[in-house]
């Protein structure tokens, strides 16, 4: 059996649609030594492919870390063969909030240095020394003391959408970037009572004994994250303390948690919080579209982008083919965060 995906995207994207079944979008993480990745990653890919499990997982020799969709008449096998395995006997599974089965297309399964890229030397302190866990009640009322520190671990496009109430929230491209920053923003307010979250956990357990390790007196962490948080806060009937839109990395890019909508249109500026990534293939930048800036745009973040999608296919291959990567001007890439409003804005004046 193959151990990859030979079909191409274009085909994979069609075959998601046009299931039928029913799939559970599911997380799951857990640092344990793997003493061969790579032999492990080729076991759980050819398991999983014949199962139809789509989606996401990392695998190092510090763990595993998985977002996946699994068929609703499957789930309950695949946890129990999941579970067989020792290192991830009942490994907390966390579900996905909104979920319409299409969350992804493909199934890649990685070997990584880590499972999560965070820069770190893990041999400089002890990465098991981690923060104190807390459930959404404990978490909801630890944030009532005027004295805590909330702190969102994740990037800036994550807490552009969805936040906890008053949290700090780190102008950050990536987790690697976000750690020293928290550090720094922090380093008065050791003896303070720190709150800490992510997407699903796994970023806080590594910052957590980091930021110990940094001699921080009393680190806690949301256990299981947004995902589980908001599990919880339902089924104990708790208010939420997170507004907005939980940011997802997979084909839905966001799980709306409230109705409020605390960003806005990169483009425009309207109220809106939908993550789009530009249609010019040669791009793809994440970037905030309102509907009617994705109507006028045809999907694209900037006017030269929108001239690009629009040739012919082959055209934009011999544009791509024949451009220098130091002269690629004419598209943006996620981390240079264009001002697409301002660029759009001259280009209008110019007209």
């Amino acid at each position: 059996m193959l151990l990859q995906n030979r079909v191409n995207k274009k085909e994979l994207k069609k075959r998601i649609q046009e299931e039928n079944s029913k799939r559970i979008t599911i997380s799951f993480y857990r640092y344990v030594i793997i003493e061969n990745p790579q032999e492990l990653r080729d076991k759980l890919f050819v398991e999983w492919s014949g199962i139809s499990v789509l989606g996401r997982t990392y695998i190092a020799r510090e763990g595993i870390n998985a977002q996946i969709s699994v068929p609703e008449e499957k789930f309950e096998s695949f946890k129990e063969n999941l579970f067989l395995d020792s290192r991830f006997a009942n490994i907390p599974i966390k579900i996905a909030v909104e979920d319409n089965g299409k969350s992804f297309y493909k199934l890649a399964i990685k070997v990584r240095h880590k499972i999560v890229a965070d820069g770190l030397n893990d041999d400089a302190f002890d990465v098991s020394n981690v923060g104190k866990h807390l459930t959404a009640k404990e978490f909801n009322e630890a944030m009532e003391s005027p004295d805590t520190i909330v702190v969102d671990m994740r990037n800036h496009y994550e807490s552009e959408v969805g936040r906890f109430e008053g949290a700090i929230c780190p102008d950050a491209d990536t987790f690697r970037d976000e750690l020293p920053l928290v550090i720094e923003q922090l380093k008065d307010k050791k003896d303070q009572k720190i709150l800490m979250y992510c997407t699903g956990g796994v970023r806080c357990e590594k910052a957590s004994a980091y930021l110990k390790h940094q001699g921080f007196k009393d680190v806690n962490q949301l256990h299981g994250g947004i995902i589980d948080y908001v599990r919880q806060i339902k089924a104990e009937h708790l208010p939420s303390k997170f507004i907005g839109k939980n940011f997802v990395f997979d084909e839905r890019m966001g799980e709306r948690i409230t109705e409020d909508v605390i960003a806005k249109c990169h483009q425009c500026g309207e109220p809106c919080d939908t993550h789009v990534n530009c249609a010019n293939d040669d791009c793809h930048l994440l970037f905030i579209q309102c509907t009617a800036c994705a109507e006028k745009m045809n999907g694209c973040c900037t006017p030269q982008c929108k001239h690009i999608a629009s040739l012919p296919i082959e055209e934009q291959r011999i544009l791509r083919k024949g451009k220098k990567k130091e002269e690629a001007h004419s598209v943006y890439k996620s981390r240079l965060r264009p001002n697409l409003s301002e660029i759009l804005a001259t280009k209008n004046e110019s007209s």
